[in-house]
């Protein structure tokens, strides 16, 4: 499926304009939204109250009134200030992160036991409190999304400082260097790096979209892109190709050309550009992953998952973790149901069980049922990005719903796909489950962008006199 862009422009609006009382469908709505939430909520506490009636016999508390609120404030903020939003995004995101939170507060006792580690659960209901406040205040702020337009270079600039500076950081996290470390604090800044860019390529692509859809010749059936048009492309690719090697983060790589391959498709419609970019990222990965240690190494246990088992004489070179032969008995111990939340064993992962590997936990305690109905989640909250893109009237907002979901597809492929087997480890965070300020934080940031967008939407076409 392909959003064109071919739609009638809106201008810039003015963003000092007054909160409008909303006509009925948006409160519509609002209350359904309201109800979604409330059923989110009650999920998150139900799986809460299982997994301290397995851990400990009894029912935690404190919960329940943490999760109201972190529902409650961003609800009455999209009523007050973004009342045509789309009502499923926010329930969405809120369900997330409380199934998160619970996925932590069940693994801390295992990592506690296992290897005298200290708490993340109360961290991360702190940086789920910092989020969703982001959140709100992005919906305070920014109350048209088309003002981003005027500022895509300043974005980008900061963007490509951000990618670059875990190369110039001491710190070396686990084999990849994709943090910033300032004395206690840590940010991880290609989760933000990746909305940056989205907001770029949707301003750069507005502009130049008839020069890359309407030019170049045909080459066996397929038109290629001119060659000055290519320097877009060849410059992401180059910049990919350096994340790659400077700082061994396979998963920002991936992420970032593969964004930029889906918003130019979706801007021009033209098939070639994909092909080109394919090509582009096949080689420059077989470079890459032929020369560079760190990447050789995840490839090589990719292809190799249970082969650290093996004599040491007849184990192939760059095997050495077992990560991922665990996660697969996890999931093959899961079955269709699971062990049940609290019961199975994710601390034998080690360290990463509660960052990218927390889908194995998932998989284990919850069983395909629950793996299904995660994945399902995201999803579901892909697909209501595309569908703010489809109701948009103006290109920027099309384009930027589009890249956000995209961005949000692909970092979910890339974590759940190493994690099962399907493509080499990346070591990103699963949005919104795993352990993690800065990409918790990002990810609320996505939801607010995505809350302005169709909020956007739903005004234009309410003035324009289409259903809402």
């Amino acid at each position: 499926m392909s959003v064109t862009v071919d739609s009638v422009r809106v201008g810039d609006s003015d963003d000092s304009r007054a909160p409008e009382v909303p006509s009925a469908a948006p409160r519509r709505r609002r209350r359904s939204e309201a109800l979604l939430l409330a059923f989110a909520v009650l999920i998150s506490c139900f799986g809460y109250v299982s997994t301290g009636l397995s851990l400990d016999g009894a029912v935690p508390d404190g919960f329940a009134v943490s999760m109201a609120a972190l529902a409650l404030v961003p609800h009455l903020a999209v009523r007050r200030y973004a009342p045509y939003a789309d009502p499923l995004i926010l329930p969405l995101a809120t369900l997330l992160s409380g199934f998160g939170l619970v996925l932590l507060y069940r693994l801390d006792p295992a990592y506690r036991a296992a290897y005298s580690s200290e708490p993340t659960a109360p961290g991360q209901l702190m940086w789920s409190v910092i989020g969703v406040a982001v959140c709100v205040g992005v919906l305070l702020v920014l109350r048209d999304h088309r003002r981003l337009q005027r500022y895509i270079y300043v974005l980008m600039a900061v963007a490509l400082v951000l990618l670059m500076a875990p190369a110039f950081f001491p710190g070396d996290t686990y084999g990849a260097k994709r943090w910033i470390l300032l004395g206690p604090l840590s940010l991880q800044p290609g989760e933000f790096v990746k909305t940056m860019i989205a907001v770029f390529f949707a301003g750069y692509l507005v502009t130049h979209r008839d020069a890359l859809a309407l030019t170049g010749r045909r080459v066996l059936g397929v038109r290629l892109p001119p060659g000055r048009q290519l320097g877009p492309i060849l410059g992401v690719w180059a910049l990919s190709l350096l994340v790659l090697i400077f700082e061994r983060d396979l998963g920002t790589s991936l992420i970032f050309f593969g964004l930029f391959v889906v918003m130019l498709y979706t801007a021009t419609e033209r098939l070639s550009w994909v092909l080109v970019g394919l090509s582009m990222a096949v080689v420059g990965a077989g470079v890459v992953g032929s020369t560079e240690p760190h990447v050789k190494g995840r490839i090589v246990a990719w292809q190799h998952p249970f082969a650290v088992y093996l004599p040491k004489d007849r184990q192939p070179p760059g095997t050495g973790s077992d990560q991922l032969a665990q996660a697969l008995f996890g999931f093959g111990s899961g079955g269709v149901t699971g062990t049940g939340l609290g019961r199975g064993h994710p601390e034998l992962i080690g360290f990463a069980g509660r960052s990218d590997f927390i889908l194995t936990t998932v998989g284990e305690e919850l069983g395909l049922a629950g793996t299904m109905a995660v994945i399902l989640l995201y999803a579901l909250l892909v697909q209501r990005g595309l569908s703010v893109a489809l109701r948009s009237h103006d290109r920027f907002g099309k384009l930027l719903a589009v890249g956000l979901a995209a961005a949000l597809a692909l970092q979910v492929f890339v974590v759940a796909g190493g994690v099962m087997g399907l493509i080499p480890l990346t070591g990103k965070a699963l949005p919104f489950l795993a352990k993690g300020g800065s990409s918790l934080v990002a990810n609320w940031l996505m939801v607010a962008l995505l809350i302005r967008i169709s909020d956007g939407a739903g005004r234009d076409r309410e003035a324009a006199g289409a259903p809402t």
